[in-house]
């Protein structure tokens, strides 16, 4: 799988990191039968057959223009494929099948895009001043690279809500056989998060990455594991859905209209519950993460008389310790493994939230890395010194509208190299259908 990357690489290894990347993505949409590459499985994204185009859109336009001045040989698909769209961010797009081109043309932009891309990046060296207002190839060849990793993660959570008849099973990984989890809360005495990458280093981060910064960390308590689906399921069954005293007004009435009475994930069969795998349906596993959206999830909070964690605390409960330093990793500074947690692609579905105890914090808090994202109190918005990165100017600064929540950890979908400390992730309250899971905080 695509290794972690502590330190900006050499090109070669950059570009062996993204010829990995495509081969990930292009393995992803043969899992498509071909009749449904232009079905919409989320009404919220677009169809299926934009992705394929976008992600080499998104790499010829951040690097013919930045780096090698090259001319577009397909200037309407490059604005085309350019742009996805921010779920439930202002109305449901009403484009049919036919509005797009034949999947024959798409597929030959791509090929076209990458035969240029490629013969440039091995054979030409960008002058100085030649790259994007003093960012370098190493910067821009990592900004191709994970955006096109978080989209594997956001086509697969696409996919994961297209019919199976439509997508090509793949073999199971297997789930872990762990015993019943016992909810607990561990406790995290006062200190310090030290939130952000600083400028002067040379790790690869985002723009709302930096910059550097430290927060005094009051004492607290925090869910040992993810809240799962068996707590999840005693909510429902008190009426957690129909009682307004745990909604705030936006959440109740986004439930209301919309009738939403459980997770997306979930299917109830007379008194049954199961849960839609990516390829199956399977018995309701009651100890896995459950995955809502933030509005779901501060409702749950509440009904336990507990808040959601703010960005701050995830961050100390996941990577402080006793002796007031931090790890790299909630486990220490070994790199990430398989035997750490549900994460880099490993699998296609969620594990037991008791499956990986070599992951845990020196808190004891357990899988805070992998096996779902997990929602904060904190609304997404700019560190201290933040300055959007000028050949993506929209990449953050778009959402800091006071209705994105900051999301930390990652899940089995994310690329072991955005398991960084720093990295930060960000959804609206109301969008259900990511890997997005929560554990709670006491005060």
């Amino acid at each position: 799988m695509i290794a972690v990357q502590e330190d900006l690489t050499t090109k070669q290894q950059l570009l062996k990191r993204l010829s990995d990347a495509r081969k990930q993505s292009d393995a992803l949409f043969k899992l498509v039968h071909p009749a449904a590459l232009y079905d919409r499985p989320i009404p919220e994204r677009h169809r299926i057959v934009f992705y394929i185009g976008h992600l080499e859109a998104f790499d010829w336009n951040l690097l013919h223009a930045n780096v090698f001045a090259e001319k577009s040989f397909h200037p309407e698909f490059d604005r085309l494929f350019a742009f996805g769209i921010d779920p439930v961010g202002g109305g449901l797009p009403t484009d049919q099948p036919a509005d797009w081109p034949s999947v024959e043309s798409v597929r030959d932009y791509v090929g076209t895009v990458r035969r240029n891309l490629d013969e440039k990046l091995a054979h030409d060296t960008p002058e100085p001043g030649g790259e994007a207002k003093g960012f370098s190839l190493g910067t821009l060849l990592n900004v191709a690279i994970e955006h096109r990793l978080m989209h594997l993660e956001t086509l697969a959570y696409m996919l994961h809500q297209l019919p199976y008849d439509k997508k090509i099973s793949q073999p199971s990984s297997g789930f872990a056989a762990t015993p019943p989890v016992a909810p607990r809360m561990a406790a995290v005495p006062a200190g310090v998060a030290k939130l952000g990458l600083s400028r002067d280093d040379s790790t690869f981060g985002w723009d709302n990455e930096f910059e550097s910064h430290e927060i005094a960390v009051p004492a607290f308590k925090i869910d040992q594991f993810m809240v799962t689906n068996r707590q999840y399921l005693e909510f429902i069954q008190a009426g957690g859905y129909e009682i307004r005293a745990f909604w705030n007004d936006t959440d109740w009435n986004w439930k209301t209209e919309r009738g939403i009475a459980h997770p997306v994930f979930w299917k109830k069969a007379g008194d049954a519950w199961s849960y839609r795998t990516m390829f199956e349906e399977i018995p309701l596993p009651l100890d896995w993460p459950v995955y809502v959206s933030h509005a779901e999830a501060s409702a749950y909070a509440r009904w336990t008389g507990k808040s959601l964690p703010t960005e701050a605390e995830w961050h100390r409960a996941a990577y402080g310790s006793p002796d007031g330093r931090e790890r790299t990793y909630p486990w220490g500074n070994a790199l990430p493994a398989s035997r750490f947690g549900n994460f880099d692609f490993k699998s296609w579905d969620p594990q037991p939230v008791n499956a990986f105890p070599a992951g845990d914090s020196a808190f004891g808090v357990s899988g805070m890395l992998g096996n779902g994202w997990e929602w904060t109190s904190n609304v997404f918005g700019p560190f201290p010194g933040f300055q959007s990165f000028p050949f993506y100017r929209g990449y953050s600064a778009d959402f800091f509208d006071g209705r994105h929540f900051v999301m930390k950890g990652g899940s089995a979908r994310t690329a072991a190299c955005m398991l960084r400390s720093t990295f930060r992730n960000w959804f609206q309250p109301y969008y259900r259908y990511v890997y997005a899971g929560f554990r709670c905080v006491n005060r």
